[in-house]
């Protein structure tokens, strides 16, 4: 039986219309992630939104220390120190050089020089590194002079902490306290009265000597 032509039309309208069904979904699926980040950007409510942590840049080292060559240690002696803490010193000395030490902090040793002091304490500086080495009879401190703090405190040697039995003392004045002053003392303590000043004597002065008369001078 022959196809009449209105047939034929339906047929390919709705063949178009099939295919335009189905390309629909596939145009209208990259759509979907745009909206999934549209959303992810509005925040939720009751929730805040994390903040960026900004990193810090590294702080320049305002008291770098200074470059220099360690001592020679030949020919001294050394006298090592328990402090507290845990701390350890260690100083060389040699007796033919008065004016300097030599000190071993934290695996470090520096050239310290001597300062003259007034409470005769032993006191040697380092200013480049600001190392100060206090010394005295009973005990020694390391102060870092840049830091303005104490390094190492209570550095005792052996032979200060177990000094020989001969050895002299150090003997500490006590404190004298005040006397009480009893007013009612005062009053009746009799009242210096200060001795009269006398004048010095004054020496008469000789009376003068009579000259001799002299001659009547003679008519010419």
């Amino acid at each position: 039986m022959p196809t009449t032509f209105p047939s034929t039309l339906a047929a390919c309208v709705l063949a178009l219309a099939s295919s335009a069904l189905c390309a629909a979904p596939a145009m209208a699926a990259p759509a979907a992630p745009a909206v999934k980040a549209a959303q992810a950007g509005k925040a939720k409510p009751g929730k805040a939104r994390p903040k960026k942590v900004a990193l810090r840049k590294p702080v320049p080292d305002a008291l770098a220390r200074p470059s220099e060559p360690e001592p020679d240690l030949a020919g001294t002696t050394a006298t090592e120190f328990a402090c507290e803490l845990g701390n350890k010193v260690t100083t060389y000395h040699s007796d033919a050089d008065k004016g300097h030490i030599a000190l071993r902090w934290q695996n470090r040793v520096h050239r310290l020089n001597r300062v003259a002091t007034s409470t005769g304490a032993h006191r040697f500086e380092n200013l480049s590194f600001g190392l100060i080495w206090i010394g005295i009879p009973s005990k020694g401190m390391l102060l870092d002079s840049k830091l303005n703090r104490q390094l190492a405190n209570e550095c005792q040697s052996e032979l200060q902490r177990n000094p020989p039995p001969d050895a002299p003392a150090i003997i500490v004045a006590p404190a004298i306290a005040p006397v009480p002053i009893d007013p009612a003392a005062v009053a009746a303590a009799p009242a210096i009265v200060p001795a009269p000043v006398t004048a010095p004597a004054v020496p008469a002065e000789p009376a003068p000597e009579a000259k001799p008369a002299t001659p009547d001078a003679k008519p010419r």
